[in-house]
């Protein structure tokens, strides 16, 4: 079940919805758009490998004042949005695209659009341009929407509580994967 915009503005004036800053025209039928901060990260073109396991080592951007990012076909970069989102217990969210802007080829999110009770932070987007042209990215912008769902039942340990491994709690801007650590893989068993 996700909340209506009228449930979306209670639960913001209520403070079970943190959204900073705020901006009412924002609030959709059934969620509230997302903007896209200046500062990106960038993979940089040495032909390395990604390794899950390993630190990822990004490169910063940041894209002037009335200045545009082209995003490449192909090309993935991360971002964050403007707003700082913070989630009481009883809420989780989705993170999801704007249609205008899938039409276009541009993904907001590859899959990790959920966001846990408790999350504090800025949202960090993985933008992908699926177009055979690029994409110009602006500050500003509406760039993904966020939906929330109240929670059935009471959660036992909500994001960034101790033991969570909770590893993007008070995000600042876009922020690289965090996979690497507490890295472990389990036994898939030699023959089935």
């Amino acid at each position: 079940m996700l909340l209506s915009d009228r449930d979306l503005r209670h639960a913001i004036h209520s403070g079970r919805l943190g959204i900073d800053p705020y901006e009412p025209e924002l609030v959709q039928p059934s969620s509230i758009d997302l903007r896209l901060d200046r500062h990106l990260l960038l993979w940089p073109l040495d032909g390395h490998a990604i390794d899950p396991a390993q630190e990822p080592h990004m490169r910063r951007f940041e894209i002037a004042d009335g200045d545009t990012f082209a995003l490449s076909p192909g090309g993935m970069a991360l971002a964050s949005t403007v707003e700082w989102v913070r989630l009481a217990v009883d809420l989780a969210c989705r993170v999801e695209g704007k249609s205008s802007l899938a039409r276009l080829g541009l993904a907001a999110h590859i899959t990790a659009g959920f966001i846990d009770p408790g999350f504090a932070g800025h949202i960090t987007l993985e933008l992908v341009n699926h177009a055979p042209r690029p994409i110009l990215l602006r500050p500003g912008m509406r760039i993904a929407q966020l939906c929330a769902m109240p929670m059935l039942g009471k959660v036992e340990r909500v994001y960034g509580a101790s033991g969570a491994g909770s590893h993007y709690q008070n995000q600042r801007g876009p922020t690289p994967s965090r996979a690497h650590i507490g890295w472990h893989t389990w036994p898939t068993g030699a023959s089935r």
